[in-house]
């Protein structure tokens, strides 16, 4: 069973806030008066009623949880890679920042958008909900948005008839968890007029294995949906794989680095340079 974070935060919310409030509204009031009926009938003066402590935990704690829970749901979300499928872009370790309303704006837990701001470009990196089970997180590159032919021939990426230009950089030197791929093609491509940087394996099919969607040609993307690849283009099970990515599982642009840890690194485990680089 996976752990659903957003809804515990939802829960959470909704504890401490009603607790707070049923204090608030109800219990609050009984308890300063039963303190001056208790003052009044021993003349005395009633001093300050203590609150139980399960209200000041509640108290305590729902400004916290309701804050992380509108920054997570409606501005940023931290996110790590846990694998090389994106690589060079991304690297087994990166811990992203991914703004969630890029796209627009969701209600947590639904996920159902209450307010459209934006849709994702082609060669958005983007975060979203894989198709075969919503319960897990991908992160690729949407090459194909609504309208487009896409084809991946050659170890070339067509885009309405158009081949995307790839400038070879030399070969690929990979280090800690991305060692595997060491010696692999290190090209840059122009994704119509936006570069980035990919892996190819020359010994490698077009198609992974199993992966059967483009199997037959080119494919038309429809309305609501995108088709994604990772910029490791021999290493990823993407849209060549399970198809396209609807529009409803969008969570968010992926924006910039602020950690890297990869334990399988000589030496430190931290990758300084990756600290606040964009990603592009």
């Amino acid at each position: 069973m996976s752990f659903n974070f957003p809804a515990l935060l939802v829960l959470a919310t909704l504890v401490t806030g009603g607790i707070w409030l049923l204090d608030a509204a109800l219990l609050a009031p009984r308890r300063r008066r039963l303190a001056e009926a208790t003052a009044g009938g021993a003349m005395g003066v009633a001093g300050p009623v203590r609150e139980p402590v399960l209200v000041e935990y509640a108290k305590s704690f729902f400004p916290v949880i309701l804050a992380v829970l509108l920054l997570r749901s409606f501005l940023v979300e931290p996110f790590r890679i846990p694998s090389g499928s994106m690589m060079p872009t991304l690297l087994v370790g990166d811990f992203i920042l991914v703004n969630k309303f890029a796209y627009g704006l969701r209600l947590p837990v639904l996920d159902t958008k209450f307010l459209a701001i934006g849709e994702p470009q082609r060669g958005d990196v983007v975060v979203f909900r894989f198709p075969n089970d919503p319960s897990t997180d991908y992160i690729k590159r949407f090459v194909g948005i609504p309208g487009d032919q896409i084809e991946y021939r050659n170890k070339t990426l067509y885009v309405n008839g158009q081949p995307a230009p790839q400038t070879p950089l030399g070969r690929y030197v990979g280090v800690g968890s991305g060692v595997g791929q060491t010696g692999y093609l290190h090209n840059r491509e122009d994704l119509t007029g936006r570069e980035h940087d990919i892996l190819i394996n020359p010994m490698a099919p077009d198609l992974p294995m199993g992966c059967r969607v483009l199997a037959n040609g080119p494919i038309r993307v429809p309305p609501g949906q995108y088709f994604a690849m990772g910029d490791n283009r021999d290493n990823s099970n993407d849209s060549r794989c399970w198809g396209l990515v609807p529009d409803h599982n969008l969570v968010g642009k992926a924006f910039a680095i602020w950690m890297h840890w990869d334990g399988q690194r000589d030496g430190l485990p931290v990758e300084w340079s990756r600290l606040g680089n964009r990603v592009n």
